[in-house]
């Protein structure tokens, strides 16, 4: 082999090697797709009671997360009813009904496409007990608007200043979303917001958590689908869930940073889930889209504050 042909030799082997190891490196960072633990949904439609269908187990545990069927209450008379099987009983058909009245859907207990639609979005990870309990205590007289946690809990009426801080090591900054949801919540409340570095003492604690994290909410399985979560005063806590894709703004395919956490600071201070859907804390919220603070919002957080 002369020089020529080995210098040409070594330079095509040196590409294919570089090509060989580069490309899994490159197709990996483009291959990560966050599949949606709700996809079996869109495959529920048209089911009612009496069906035997794959997947019903999953929507099971969905409706348990989220306050509308109970996973400790076995004293059903149906030999077929089993939180873990795929048959569509009398109670699943019963949570179904609760959860369309909850959202303003026609409460046939039949899963419509409206109702898959709603199921399959992205939501808050904090179940809809208070807006059943709203609606159950206020029955026929039930107008639609914000609610508040069971108790009416709410800060101290001597607290005027609340700390917060985002977990140390986060691989997410959401410091400036936060800062401006902050602000948002500080033209309707008493409440002075600052930012502190120590996470410990902070009184409202933000972070980004997977899986189980060691609370009831883990970002996991078939029966999630929550953006975040937070606590009821005064356990100011927030959790992010990693494997969404976090952006700022209107971004296509990703969740706004801003958006969640004025919702998840509604919680933080004392509202639970409304039932108007252009209030921020309606428990849904889209892809690719932003959302502020409804005159709801605005007076429900009033109304807690000053009772």
């Amino acid at each position: 082999m002369n020089m020529m042909a080995s210098k040409s030799f070594f330079v095509i082997a040196f590409t294919c090697l570089l090509t060989i190891l580069l490309f899994p490196l490159h197709s990996h960072s483009h291959a990560v797709v966050k599949n949606s633990p709700l996809t079996y949904l869109k495959n529920l439609q048209g089911y009612r009671k009496g069906d035997q269908v794959n997947d019903i187990k999953y929507l099971k545990k969905y409706l348990q997360r989220f306050g509308y069927l109970s996973n400790h209450d076995k004293s059903s008379s149906s030999i077929n009813y089993d939180d873990n099987d795929d048959f569509f009983d009398e109670k699943l058909e019963s949570a179904i009904k609760t959860y369309q009245t909850n959202f303003n859907l026609n409460p046939t207990g039949f899963l419509d496409s409206e109702t898959i639609t709603l199921m399959s979005k992205p939501r808050c990870g904090v179940p809809d007990h208070d807006m059943i309990r709203s609606r159950m205590n206020n029955n026929s007289q039930f107008h639609s608007h914000y609610v508040f946690f069971n108790g009416n809990p709410k800060w101290p009426s001597n607290k005027t200043t609340l700390t917060w801080a985002l977990k140390p090591g986060d691989p997410i900054d959401a410091s400036e979303p936060i800062r401006k949801a902050l602000v948002e919540w500080s033209k309707h409340t008493r409440f002075a917001y600052q930012r502190i570095n120590d996470y410990g003492t902070a009184d409202i604690k933000i972070g980004f958590y997977t899986g189980y994290h060691g609370d009831d909410g883990p970002f996991v399985g078939p029966g999630g689908g929550a953006y975040a979560h937070a606590f009821a005063p005064t356990y100011g806590q927030i959790h992010y869930n990693l494997n969404q894709t976090w952006v700022n703004g209107v971004v296509e395919g990703g969740v706004d940073l801003m958006t969640v956490g004025l919702h998840e600071l509604g919680h933080v201070l004392g509202l639970a889930h409304s039932t108007i859907e252009a209030a921020i804390m309606w428990p849904y919220i889209g892809a690719n889209s932003t959302k502020g603070l409804d005159a709801d919002d605005v007076q429900g957080i009033h109304a807690l504050y000053a009772s």
